[in-house]
């Protein structure tokens, strides 16, 4: 239902998005070319997804655990595979990597804390409690990541929601990495 752009046919307000994407990714991921017929979509994901990367406190892992929380809670078929592929290049933890895609608790019991405030976020929409909030502080972290989470599940939104919409079919490298949600299996 939804085109897929390219540098030839992407309206020109994509077009730098289009490089950023390709010097980042060394190639255009098919989520990459639904968003670029919608400029403002696209700059918001690659804007908040670098922000998340680059300018948080989290580690590469705790940002993983936030982004694959989202990825699993919004039943994102791209976007499980495609953050399964990073995090096995990356040589993250498997039992992280396998429980994040499975919807159980992680053994670590600081990542564990994350993966379950960031899935309270959007379960309650934000509305947390304050013994939810004091849990996650707990475990070690602060409030400015209880804000930064945001950042991160900001940038799923806009990727898993855009997947879900246009039924964006897998990159060649999250292949290997198909998944489908718990509860769709049969």
């Amino acid at each position: 239902m939804f085109k897929s752009y390219s540098q030839k046919d992407a309206p020109k307000e994509s077009l730098p998005q289009i490089e950023r994407s390709l010097k980042n990714y060394g190639f255009l991921p098919k989520l990459h070319q639904v968003l670029g017929g919608a400029p403002a979509a696209y700059q918001a994901y690659l804007d908040t997804f670098a922000l998340f990367e680059q300018q948080t406190t989290f580690t590469p892992l705790e940002q993983q655990v936030v982004f694959m929380t989202a990825n699993y809670e919004n039943n994102c078929h791209y976007c499980v595979p495609g953050h399964t592929f990073l995090m096995t290049f990356k040589k993250m933890p498997a039992d992280v990597i396998e429980a994040l895609r499975e919807g159980l608790p992680i053994k670590d019991a600081k990542l564990e804390a994350l993966r379950t405030y960031a899935r309270q976020l959007l379960d309650k929409r934000g509305h947390l409690d304050e013994r939810e909030i004091k849990a996650f502080l707990n475990a070690g972290y602060t409030e400015r990541q209880a804000l930064e989470v945001l950042v991160g599940l900001a940038s799923k939104l806009i990727s898993n929601f855009t997947n879900s919409l246009a039924h964006t079919e897998l990159d060649e490298v999250s292949l290997p990495h198909a998944w489908v949600h718990p509860k769709d299996r049969k």
